[in-house]
């Protein structure tokens, strides 16, 4: 019974170890939504680029080109960005479930206090 209740506690300790080292979920939540308003960003540039062609503006057209490849090198950074707290997360957690399962003492063998026969004379 105290070997179940002791490896209970060690699983929860370091359990709770694991949960405690885990990587915040906003910083990967808040890239993937910087990288989804870079691409709306630049959907609505292209949109914009046919609307002044079409209009035959050419000093829009121009301003607006210069805002696409700004809009574009921006998606490149936060895309990037993502990718490595994304890889980084997973690395973390990795890292945190091996330590999780290694026990914090190495197990030492249970030898009886008395004999379990008594010895000869």
């Amino acid at each position: 019974m105290k070997l179940n209740t002791l490896a209970f506690a060690t699983l929860m300790a370091f359990g709770g170890a694991a949960f405690a080292q885990a990587p915040a979920t906003g910083a990967v939540a808040a890239d993937k939504a910087a990288v989804a308003t870079d691409k709306a960003s630049v959907k609505t540039d292209k949109g914009q680029i046919k609307a002044d062609t079409k209009a035959g503006d050419k000093a829009a057209v121009a301003t607006d080109k210069a805002t696409l490849k700004a809009d574009r090198a921006q998606l490149k950074k936060d895309t990037a960005k993502a990718s490595a707290d994304k890889k980084a997360a997973a690395t973390e957690a990795k890292h945190a479930k091996a330590h999780a399962a290694q026990p914090a003492t190495p197990a030492a063998a249970v030898t009886p206090a008395t004999p379990a026969t008594p010895a000869k004379k």
